[in-house]
């Protein structure tokens, strides 16, 4: 059985949301609407509603307790307010232990190193309790600054897909980058 992380680094602590969470999902989500959006998908009226977060959390739980995918909050060290998300989602175990690596971080955070160290932590959770051996992000081509956060936790580039997802209303390109635990 794998055990949910709770994970402290020295400006965060990053645990599965609960359902005591909502508002500060809600608020995270409502400060950093224009921030986030040219690299998500777009999100209607409902995302922004106390209901859809609920939603959200309970699906996030269901998704870790079927070992499907893993969406973590980062929150500040007394637990008040969501400073990042990270999601290891669509994980696939027997051969290929494997998933996909989302993440996300307040505007009010960005240049602060806070994505590089949180990431750290989450990323050695995911190859030591969750057992991956392999850890897939992909980015779009003009966010330099994920790429450089990707390279710097030791992501390597593996290619490049045409009209990967649709972000911000429009099929966009994408970098494919990996990182495998080391020793496999």
């Amino acid at each position: 059985m794998i055990v949910l992380p709770e994970l402290e680094t020295p400006r965060t602590r990053i645990r599965l949301m609960a359902g005591p969470d909502t508002q500060a999902l809600l608020r995270y989500r409502s400060e950093n609407r224009e921030h986030l959006a040219p690299w998500e998908p777009l999100r209607d009226a409902t995302y922004y509603t106390p209901e859809h977060c609920a939603r959200t959390i309970a699906d996030g739980r269901e998704a870790a307790r079927l070992d499907r995918g893993y969406p973590l909050a980062v929150f500040d060290t007394g637990e008040t307010e969501i400073l990042a998300t990270i999601t290891f989602a669509n994980v696939m175990r027997g051969p290929f232990q494997a998933c996909l690596l989302g993440y996300g971080a307040a505007a009010r955070t960005q240049g602060q190193g806070l994505m590089y160290e949180a990431l750290q932590a989450a990323l050695g959770w995911a190859f030591g309790e969750l057992d991956l051996h392999r850890v897939m992000a992909n980015h779009l081509p003009i966010n330099e600054r994920s790429a450089r956060l990707l390279a710097r936790l030791g992501f390597e580039r593996e290619g490049y897909a045409k009209n990967y997802l649709r972000i911000a209303g429009t099929w966009q390109d994408h970098v494919l980058t990996a990182k495998t635990r080391a020793g496999d």
